[in-house]
């Protein structure tokens, strides 16, 4: 394990790389641009680093000694980790992306990349507001049957608690603060994946599909409209409660 330099003013971000060349060079450019960096070469080391101690964003290579970095992803996310995630990988099929994606991170990028590049896509993900700091008095949302909370991260159709995955639940979130309006594919591309492009996979799709799986159990009307060629629709007004 490695320490980065700490400054007061910097982020805090948990890299796991076990090619030592490649990490120090991602070591010595994060510190550069005044990040604290907290370095491990193995995936259990990794995960219990990122457990037991608080980062702004992770940055793992796939293909470690031990836990690959997606299991270190997917476990963390199943523990209540929610901090940004980047996947570092030679695994540039659009399946392994998919995978990616799915397991959790919030960006994936493909090995050989140029520094700037990370540097650009860290930089994005820091822009992003967390999940709990928000612009509005809103702290639940109701839609019909549905009602989400904000701060205890629960979802409930008709009083029945529905377990979502961090990234359905920002999804249903996102639909539920434009109930009534359109939402495009791109537009959940950019604001729930923070994309400024379209992968060419199917990952909004899936999501989808899944979260309204989970949304219609027990035989629920589907909420969740298919406008064919255009986007997506909820329906009913979203009402912020105090």
């Amino acid at each position: 394990m490695e320490d980065g330099n700490e400054r007061s003013d910097a982020m805090r971000i948990l890299l796991l790389e076990d090619d030592r060349e490649t990490r120090d060079y991602l070591m010595r450019g994060l510190k550069e641009l005044g990040h604290q960096v907290v370095a491990e070469s193995e995936g259990k080391a990794a995960l219990s680093r990122t457990l037991a101690e608080a980062f702004d964003i992770l940055v793992l290579d796939r293909m470690v000694p031990g836990l690959d970095g997606l299991t270190v992803l997917k476990l963390a996310r199943e523990a209540g980790c929610r901090s940004p995630a980047i996947i570092l990988s030679a695994m540039a099929g659009i399946e392994d992306r998919v995978a990616g994606l799915e397991g959790g991170a919030d960006d994936y990028l493909i090995k050989p990349f140029a520094f700037a590049e990370l540097a650009a896509r860290l930089g994005a993900l820091a822009r992003r507001p967390p999940s709990g700091d928000r612009t509005d008095a809103q702290t639940v949302l109701r839609v019909g049957d549905i009602e989400m909370d904000l701060v205890r991260r629960t979802v409930k159709r008709d009083g029945r608690s529905i377990e979502l995955q961090p990234r359905e639940f920002s999804l249903l979130e996102y639909l539920l603060r434009n109930a009534d309006r359109l939402v495009t594919r791109t537009m959940l591309l950019d604001r729930v994946w923070n994309f400024g492009f379209d992968p060419k996979t199917n990952i909004v799709e899936t999501h989808m599909s899944r979260l309204r799986t989970k949304l219609n159990e027990g035989g629920a009307e589907n909420v969740i409209r298919t406008i064919r060629g255009s986007g997506y629709m909820i329906a009913g007004r979203a009402r912020p409660q105090p």
